[in-house]
């Protein structure tokens, strides 16, 4: 299993200059798609990034400039997301559960030469990153996790208002291949229709970015890939969750999470208290923004993931 060089697709070369682009097999017939500009002698300490649906790497290009002057950054694509791989789904969703997708970013960085890296990452990736941290703690010095609340806490205090604004989270669950069939007959419209019913509408969104989270929804299995993250999150992952939390498992790791004033998060949880049942050292506190947190307000969160980053 060894980091192999693709061509640059022409988003990358364009949101992220300078950047190689990587498929890595992080197990047998199983690569990862992420961009990296690690150099040889590198002695900037590394940092995994890792995006949210229905997204790929492009959400960090507005930040990765600032960003890849303190840190070594990978960008990755989750299993089912972008150009990494789609696998078909287990019966017990247990290949897109967030202990294997995190394995995949544990092996990832291992395999690039990075044993021990902070986490910044959002949405389905902070979901993750959340596992990353729990599963291979020693891995993972800092976590900064971006516009969510636990899974298991989102899902035993789900109300009438977050199951409204958050549909897709029980649309997507749905038995195979309904919802799939449904997003595969047109993969714009879900993107435009889901990304711009938001705070913010599209506004925030560069066109090369958008364009890209396009060209790889419509990609065969990415549809697929999706729900089966999703499935996997109200099955599997609860499970996991539940026994870290009957444990009394804790991260032991800093972490920062952050939120967008105007985002769902907001308005139907308290973050920071959830977060700190999980978690032994907590800190964070809301952007002035909506869901889409790295493409919203990209200097607002540089302002307050830097310094947190930087006292490791």
């Amino acid at each position: 299993m060894v980091p192999a060089n693709t061509a640059a697709i022409p988003a990358d070369r364009e949101l992220f200059p300078g950047f190689s682009s990587l498929k890595v097999e992080v197990e047998p017939g199983l690569s990862i798609a992420c961009v990296t500009d690690a150099v040889a002698g590198d002695t900037r300490p590394p940092l995994l990034l890792l995006h949210g649906h229905p997204q790929t790497h492009a959400i960090w290009h507005k930040v990765a400039p600032e960003l890849a002057r303190h840190f070594t950054l990978v960008a990755a694509d989750l299993r089912g997301y972008g150009d990494s791989a789609k696998p078909a789904g287990a019966p017990d969703h247990a290949n897109y559960a967030k202990r294997r997708m995190a394995a995949d970013m544990a092996t990832l960085m291992r395999l690039l030469g990075h044993e021990r890296f902070a986490v910044l990452a959002h949405d389905r990736g902070a979901r993750v990153a959340h596992r990353l941290a729990a599963d291979h703690a020693q891995a993972v010095s800092r976590l900064v996790l971006l516009d969510i609340a636990p899974t298991l806490a989102m899902y035993e205090q789900t109300s009438e208002a977050f199951a409204r604004a958050y549909w897709h989270w029980f649309f997507l669950i749905q038995r195979a291949p309904l919802p799939e069939r449904l997003i595969e007959a047109d993969p714009a419209a879900y993107l435009r229709d889901v990304m711009g019913s938001r705070h913010a509408g599209l506004a925030p969104f560069d066109p090369r970015a958008f364009a890209e989270y396009g060209r790889c929804l419509a990609q065969p299995g990415s549809a697929h890939g999706l729900c089966e993250d999703y499935r996997a999150a109200a099955g599997i992952d609860l499970e996991h969750d539940r026994a870290d939390r009957d444990a009394g498992r804790k991260l032991p790791m800093p972490l920062l999470a952050l939120w967008g004033a105007q985002g769902v998060v907001q308005r139907c949880f308290d973050p920071l208290a959830e977060w700190r049942r999980v978690a032994e050292q907590v800190d964070g506190g809301a952007l002035p923004c909506g869901h889409y947190v790295p493409e919203e307000a990209p200097a607002a969160l540089l302002e307050r993931a830097l310094p947190f980053l930087l006292a490791a």
